[in-house]
């Protein structure tokens, strides 16, 4: 990886590790307060509907196509374009989201029904409360999520990677003050509140500073192009959106399943989140400018490398998380409001779901290698094509293991994105990409097969000591073997790896 990518993806990994981490808290609070059962239930269900409007305006992917265009404006040493450009555009997508959330909060009465079949009325009614205090702070995200494009084209990526840290923070807040009285409405009081002073509010200081010009005005070609460019994503429907939805709309069935499944989604998606998420909004803007630069090569050199390199990390997590699973869940939620039969479920969840931690990280940067050359179809088509063709596998799975099953075609279904996506990729970028990745994975798989196989050989061997140093002895030693394993396989960015981390080490001395 370049030094840019380099330097960006650490401060993306540290901002969005201390937002992981932070978001444990949260779910600390949260299960220590309203449990796994209904309430807790009931709030998880509510961000279904204000997750469909963040994917309807294709939100999560508005910076990933906006930047392509106000970077070429900033390319040609016209800055007064790229603004006027960034304006006209802010306010089409403000007009349409602030439509589409009136339009959903009055319709949310009907829409639970099919978010949650299995819940009663009562829980239905508590779900429409919930929902709408959490949906309007998506326009918040949508808008703010325009406003760091403008920040992260210019490679100035400090306020939006510490938006998310200020968005857990007040969700926390919400809690720890209001939760005993209102439940989960006070964390949805704290959702709501903390959309508009992270994703929002730190991009647009940000903006300004850096000289945003906003004016008023709808009409620019760019707008026709950013719409041509995100109506793949506003008509399909992605597996990595859609896989929440299916989960709890058939865990809703289930009393506590909701709840719990979400704990361990929660648990995998701290390795995610820090080592995909970060490597895919840095790697983004080096990857968007060797497109326009012609040079094909180097984007699939950058992919292969970054991509490789994440594995490994994924890899290690994964090992250590299918082992300490379960202890990790005691320490955070306790025994309090959970049974130790519960917590064991919550681990056993988080491993089913580990299966498909290197398809959950690795996606984020295959599918960046398209969105940077404008590309928005191939991801969106294998998305939608999976999402559809795998609603039989969560039903079977669910009707005949329960929430283990789907959390089994959880980790199927976005492991065949992963390979979809590749696939594609190689019609793009030539055969040069699938070889490399396809030796990387065999080698790492292998490798954690053995680390999963020694963390639980400790596990058998040690007494029933605190879940803490349990968990922290028997998922380390997996992660170990693992690295270690990769390494003697003959996987190079083991050994890159670490020698960076002892350069770093030495520097500090």
């Amino acid at each position: 990886m370049t030094r840019a990518v380099r330097l960006a993806s650490l401060l993306y990994a540290g901002t969005i590790l201390l937002s992981r981490l932070l978001g444990l808290v949260r779910e600390a609070v949260i299960g220590r307060t309203i449990g796994g059962g209904a309430e807790a239930d009931v709030f998880w269900a509510a961000f279904v509907i204000p997750d469909f409007l963040n994917y309807l305006l294709a939100s999560g992917l508005l910076s990933i196509v906006f930047i392509p265009l106000f970077q070429r404006h900033l390319v040609a040493g016209d800055e007064r374009a790229a603004w006027r450009s960034f304006s006209a555009l802010f306010w089409v997508v403000a007009l349409a989201a602030v439509t589409l959330t009136a339009a959903l909060w009055i319709a949310t009465p009907t829409l639970v029904t099919w978010v949650a079949p299995g819940f009663d009325a009562a829980g239905q009614a508590r779900l429409t409360t919930l929902t709408r205090i959490v949906l309007p702070g998506q326009i918040f995200h949508i808008l703010g999520g325009l406003l760091s494009a403008t920040l992260q084209a210019r490679d100035r990526h400090t306020m939006p990677a510490l938006a998310p840290v200020v968005y857990v923070l007040c969700v926390v807040a919400g809690g720890l003050l209001l939760a005993d009285t209102q439940g989960g409405a006070g964390f949805a009081w704290g959702v709501l509140i903390g959309s508009a002073l992270g994703p929002f509010a730190l991009p647009l200081i940000g903006a300004v500073r850096g000289g945003m010009k906003l004016r008023l005005g709808l009409r620019h070609p760019d707008v026709a192009t950013w719409f041509r460019r995100s109506i793949p994503v506003m008509l399909g429907v992605s597996i990595v959106v859609a896989d929440d939805w299916i989960v709890k709309h058939h865990a809703s069935t289930s009393a506590g399943a909701i709840s719990r499944l979400q704990y361990a989604r929660t648990l995998m998606k701290v390795p995610m989140g820090v080592f995909g998420m970060a490597a895919g909004m840095a790697a983004f803007p080096t990857l968007t400018r060797l497109w326009a630069s012609g040079r094909p090569d180097e984007v699939r050199a950058l992919l292969v490398s970054a991509v490789r390199t994440l594995w490994v990390l994924a890899f290690a997590a994964q090992a250590a998380l299918t082992v300490a699973g379960e202890d990790v869940a005691r320490v955070i939620w306790g025994t309090g409001r959970f049974t130790p039969a519960e917590l064991a479920e919550i681990g056993q969840y988080t491993g089913l779901m580990c299966l498909g931690l290197w398809a959950w990280s690795g996606q984020l940067l295959l599918a960046r290698g398209f969105y940077a050359a404008g590309r928005t179809w191939p991801p969106t088509v294998a998305g939608t094509l999976i999402a559809v063709a795998a609603l039989p596998l969560y039903a079977l799975l669910f009707d005949r293991y329960g929430a283990p099953g789907l959390a089994v075609a959880s980790s199927t279904a976005l492991s065949l994105y992963a390979v979809g996506l590749t696939a594609l990729l190689v019609r793009l970028l030539g055969p040069g990409l699938a070889r490399p990745l396809l030796d990387g994975w065999l080698r790492l798989a292998a490798a954690t097969a053995a680390g999963i196989g020694a963390g639980f050989g400790l596990a058998w061997l040690l007494p029933p000591w605190p879940p803490l140093l349990h968990g922290a002895l028997t998922g380390g030693l997996a992660g170990a073997v693992t690295l270690a394993g990769a390494g003697l396989l003959g996987v190079p960015e083991v050994r890159r790896l670490a020698a960076r981390v002892a350069g770093k080490l030495r520097r500090r001395r």
